[in-house]
């Protein structure tokens, strides 16, 4: 007679690991950062999200939170590599136009990036309709301008103190002005308007900061 062999019982069944983890947070969060980037807030589903990150709910939520709270992630990420780019630009001596143009061309590479087409600055395109009724939201789009603002005005006052502009050139005016130039063109390059024309527009704008002369 064959003797029937029993089941294994907890004590010999081989221990089962966890499940390992099946993304990378920092890869994960930069899916999302394109994702928010390209559609904005309200048309970015959790669903989108689950399958740009190949994370499903449940590990979004735990490893960044609610959809809001992954936005807002993601537009600091956005924030700090955008940062990043332009830092030694602003740190470095250079005469004041050589300057702007190499800000105004880096931020060109930063709007005209994106595999399906110019996905322009996300605190123009995305974030400033978000912060209409999210303070915090708010907040950190304001202070973003205010910290271009100070950047480009320290950039003038440098200038200025170097004889590169007039004794009637004012900074902050100056820096107002560069700020705008950089939204108008992160704005017109989300709408497909060529790289030439954008830098066209950079180089009028220069010349009207700090004079014709090249």
């Amino acid at each position: 007679m064959v003797q029937k062999s029993k089941p294994p019982t907890a004590a010999t069944e081989p221990k089962r690991r966890g499940r390992p983890r099946a993304y990378e947070p920092d890869v994960a969060l930069g899916k999302a950062l394109d994702l928010f980037r390209t559609q904005g807030f309200a048309a970015t589903s959790l669903d989108d999200l689950s399958e740009a990150t190949g994370m499903n709910r449940p590990s979004l939520y735990g490893a960044f939170g609610d959809k809001r709270e992954l936005y807002i992630k993601s537009y600091q990420r956005y924030r700090e590599e955008a940062r990043a780019s332009m830092v030694e630009i602003f740190r470095q001596e250079m005469p004041v136009r050589r300057r702007l143009e190499r800000i105004f061309a880096s931020a060109l590479n930063i709007y005209l990036s994106g595999e399906t087409g110019p996905r322009g600055c996300f605190t123009v395109v995305t974030a400033a309709s978000e912060a209409v009724g999210d303070p915090d939201i708010r907040a950190m789009v304001l202070d973003g301008l205010n910290e271009l603002d100070k950047a480009f005005a320290s950039c003038f006052r440098r200038a200025k103190e170097k004889g590169e502009l007039s004794d009637s050139a004012d900074p902050a005016v100056l820096a107002q002005l560069a700020s705008a130039t950089v939204h108008s063109i992160a704005i017109r390059s989300r709408a497909r308007v060529s790289r030439k024309e954008l830098e066209a527009i950079a180089k009028g704008a220069i010349d009207v900061m700090v004079g014709g002369k090249s």
